[in-house]
């Protein structure tokens, strides 16, 4: 087998927690070729100081402290200073099986241009849930690749997961698509870095199982709270989608393009609803005017199937008063009963 470098990113913020945890899962990865680059984002607590003490018994770790600029200048700085053929990221609250590079290494060839994914295991409190992508385990090129190309957005649930975690990329992949990272984007922002990427790959291997990426769902973080800029994120995310599909020249591009933008609209949607802000049916109604979801909708043929699209689906078809308070109620008895309350 060919011996390339894989470089592990890992941006830390406030992580003394679980940083331990997400180190010595990498540390002990079998694979060897490894460079280790520990993104101190600013943190404030003990993070920086754990990262330093890392990097002071094992060789293969360097650490890089930056003025706190969020997590995609966090793994952007790291992606600056990788050395590795292949680039590799994980978060600082998660962890990884000891197998997983060698596993994701195992499948790769050292031909220019390849995305190698493994699939991931959601660790909540009350237990673990396995998920995997969508599309069918097996290794992708040509013309089977260009299938999948003109289908990775505008599904209710994604062909290929969006999310930098769980692929060993080539590292050109990663570092010749930067300029698509934008940092107005906070919600969904892997997406910058994903998508050109797999537009541009030339070799995309999917694993059957290989649950070896362990996401941690942390409750503490999760609980819906209205975002304010999320509006305009999403339409800056659009408009990134726009423009990776048509510099690339995505067979259906324009289509993907437009019908994630409607799943998309649908999670502006679902925040105004659940933030409950006063005048959030009259921002609901911009909402819909602006992205024009309902007629994107009706040309694709689209129809939601997940319970919450479907609430939404209903509630942009005609977003009046009436619709949008029972849009906000449902959401509303959801939420409690999930808390328990």
């Amino acid at each position: 087998m060919f011996q390339k470098t894989v470089s592990v990113i890992v941006p830390v913020y406030n992580a003394q927690a679980y940083l331990e945890r997400c180190v010595e899962s990498i540390r002990r990865q079998t694979w060897r070729e490894l460079e280790i680059l520990l993104v101190d984002d600013g943190a404030k607590d003990e993070s920086p100081q754990m990262c330093d003490a890392y990097a002071g018994k094992d060789t293969r770790i360097r650490v890089i402290h930056k003025e706190n600029g969020g997590l995609m200048s966090a793994w952007t700085a790291g992606v600056k200073e990788a050395s590795g053929s292949y680039v590799l990221f994980v978060d600082s609250d998660d962890w990884v099986e000891e197998c997983m590079v060698e596993g994701l290494v195992r499948e790769a060839q050292g031909v220019p241009g390849e995305v190698i994914c493994c699939n991931f295991l959601i660790e909540r409190p009350d237990g673990t849930q396995p998920c995997r992508h969508e599309l069918k385990p097996g290794v992708y090129e040509g013309e089977r690749l260009q299938e999948v190309k003109g289908n990775l957005l505008g599904n209710e649930r994604r062909t290929v997961s969006m999310s930098r975690c769980m692929k060993l990329f080539s590292r050109e992949l990663i570092t010749q698509n930067l300029h698509y990272c934008d940092p107005r984007i906070g919600m969904g922002e892997d997406v910058n870095i994903v998508l050109p990427a797999l537009c541009d790959c030339s070799r995309l291997v999917v694993l059957k199982d290989a649950l070896w990426y362990h996401y941690f769902y942390n409750p503490a973080s999760m609980v819906h709270k209205y975002d304010a800029a999320m509006t305009e994120g999403i339409r800056a995310l659009t408009e990134a989608i726009r423009l990776v599909f048509s510099e690339k020249n995505i067979r259906g591009g324009k289509e993907q393009g437009e019908k994630e933008g409607v799943y998309l609209t649908l999670l502006a949607v679902k925040n105004e609803l659940r933030g409950g802000r006063s005048g959030y049916a009259g921002r609901i109604r911009r909402i819909c005017r602006d992205a024009e979801p309902a007629e994107r909708m009706a040309r694709y043929a689209m129809r939601p199937q997940e319970r919450a699209n479907r609430v939404l689906a209903w509630v942009i078809r005609r977003p009046d008063i009436l619709r949008c308070a029972a849009g906000k109620a449902l959401f509303g008895l959801y939420d409690r009963r999930m808390s328990g309350g």
